[in-house]
């Protein structure tokens, strides 16, 4: 039996909250939020990620990179809103400590717009680029203000 304390140890160490903007032709604005909770592992260390999963009741199992062959890990992963927000956010509320309780607030934050439809109009995707290009990496591949040029309210 793996306690609830252990699985939320492990994401502290493993797990990445994680929110992205991508181009998409199938949105108005050919802009998308991308948001998603992973936690990578050795393979070694499935049965983690099994307990994980089992106990969230959501999400899958897959290796973690298609592009880099020597990469062996594994990936649990939880991709769709109602999950993310019926599953994921509240089992890991409260209970994360470090730097990692600070990327999932911005993270509720960011699904929280999404799932209210802000995102769809500039205002909302202002507020998703501050929160996003605030968490996780400090690149980005397209700027805020590419991006909120698609948005014509």
């Amino acid at each position: 039996m793996i306690s609830d304390d252990y699985l939320v140890g492990f994401v502290e160490g493993e797990g990445c909250f994680y929110v992205g903007i991508v181009r998409s032709q199938e949105t108005i604005t050919h802009w998308q939020v991308v948001y998603f909770f992973k936690v990578s592992q050795n393979p070694s260390g499935r049965i983690v990620l099994e307990k994980l999963k089992r106990k969230l009741d959501c999400g899958y199992i897959k290796q973690n990179s298609l592009t880099d062959k020597t990469d062996k890990s594994l990936a649990y992963v939880v991709r769709d809103l109602p999950s993310i927000v019926d599953k994921v956010i509240p089992f890991f509320r409260n209970k994360l400590l470090t730097k990692k309780a600070e990327d999932f607030d911005k993270f509720c934050r960011v699904v929280e717009l999404v799932k209210s439809r802000q995102h769809l109009h500039r205002k909302g995707m202002a507020k998703v680029l501050e929160i996003a290009y605030s968490m996780n990496t400090g690149k980005r591949k397209f700027s805020r203000e590419k991006i909120l040029r698609s948005f014509g309210d």
